[in-house]
C-alpha cells in the first residue's frame, strides 16, 4: 500500500497527495477500488477526490476505465529547477553526444536512493532500455545511479546497499563488491553496467560536477563495451565538463 491518509483529521490535500502517491514505476494505471487501497481511503471519498483531480488534469482516465497520471502534472514537473536550469543546460550537449554516438543518452540526479532520469535522448540502435524521463530506478544497477552512488553521503550509500534488488541475473547486489566499484567510480571517474538493469544493454556513465560537486550523471546505453567504451567515456566526459562550466 502507497500509505494511509483515511486516519481522523487528514486533510482534503494530503489525501489528494496519497492519490497522487499511489502511482510508481509499477503502477502506472490503476483501477478506482486499487487506487482507494493503494491511497488508503474509503472507496466514497476516493471516487470524489478522483473527479477533481481529473477535471485539474493531475489524472486522466483511460477508455479502460483506469487512471493514470495527467499531462497537467508533467508540466508542473517542468518547472522544478532541478528540470528547467539542469535540462536546459546539458540539452545541447546531450544532443551533441547523440549526434556523435546514435546512443540513448541519459542525465539524471539521485532523489534518496534512486536515479531520477531527468532527459532522454532515444538511440537508434535496438538496444532495450527501460528509463523514461522522469522514471526512476535503483542506483546501484545503473551506470548514472553508481555514479550517484560513488558521491552520495555515507548513510545513503548505506541505505542504498542494504539488501539491493536483484534486476537481472547479472546485477551486482553484493555489497561488498558494489563498494568496491563504487571506489573505482570515484578513482577512474565513470562508470560501467553490463546487462544489470535490462538484458542486452549496457552503460557507460560520469558525473557532473558544479564546483567540487556532484550534482548529476550523464550516461550512455549501447549494446557493448568491448571496443567503444575509451571512446565514450571521452564524449561523456568532455560534455559533462562543458554543461559542469555552464552550472557554475
Amino acid at each position: 500500500m502507497a500509505g494511509n491518509s483515511s486516519t481522523p483529521g487528514a486533510s482534503v490535500t494530503s489525501r489528494a497527495l496519497a492519490i497522487l502517491g499511489a502511482f510508481d514505476e509499477q503502477h502506472r494505471r490503476l483501477s478506482l477500488t486499487r487506487l482507494a487501497e493503494r491511497a488508503g481511503l474509503p472507496p466514497a471519498t476516493t471516487h470524489r477526490l478522483v473527479g477533481e483531480l481529473v477535471a485539474w488534469g493531475a489524472l486522466a482516465r483511460t477508455p479502460s476505465g483506469e487512471y493514470v497520471v495527467g499531462r497537467r502534472l508533467w508540466d508542473v514537473g517542468l518547472l522544478a529547477p532541478v528540470q528547467t536550469g539542469l535540462r536546459q543546460l546539458a540539452s545541447p550537449y546531450l544532443h551533441d553526444l547523440y549526434a556523435a554516438t546514435l546512443a540513448t543518452v541519459h542525465l539524471a540526479v539521485r532523489d534518496g536512493t534512486e536515479v531520477l532520469y531527468v532527459d532522454r535522448l532515444a538511440g537508434r540502435t535496438s538496444v532495450p532500455v527501460v528509463s523514461q524521463i522522469g522514471s526512476r530506478l535503483p542506483l546501484h544497477a545503473t551506470g548514472v545511479g553508481k555514479v550517484l552512488l560513488a558521491h552520495a553521503p555515507p548513510e545513503v550509500q548505506a541505505a542504498a546497499l542494504t539488501d539491493p534488488a536483484r534486476v537481472t541475473a547479472y546485477t551486482v547486489t553484493q555489497p561488498g563488491l558494489l563498494r568496491r566499484q563504487l571506489a573505482r567510480v570515484v578513482r577512474d571517474g565513470y562508470a560501467t553496467t553490463v546487462e544489470e538493469m535490462s538484458l542486452g544493454a549496457c552503460s557507460v556513465a560520469v558525473p557532473i560536477r558544479q564546483g567540487e560537486a556532484v550534482v548529476a550523471a550523464l550516461g550512455i546505453v549501447v549494446p557493448s563495451l568491448k571496443k567503444d567504451r575509451p571512446r565514450l567515456v571521452a564524449a561523456l566526459q568532455v560534455a559533462a565538463q562543458g554543461i559542469g562550466r555552464n552550472l557554475l
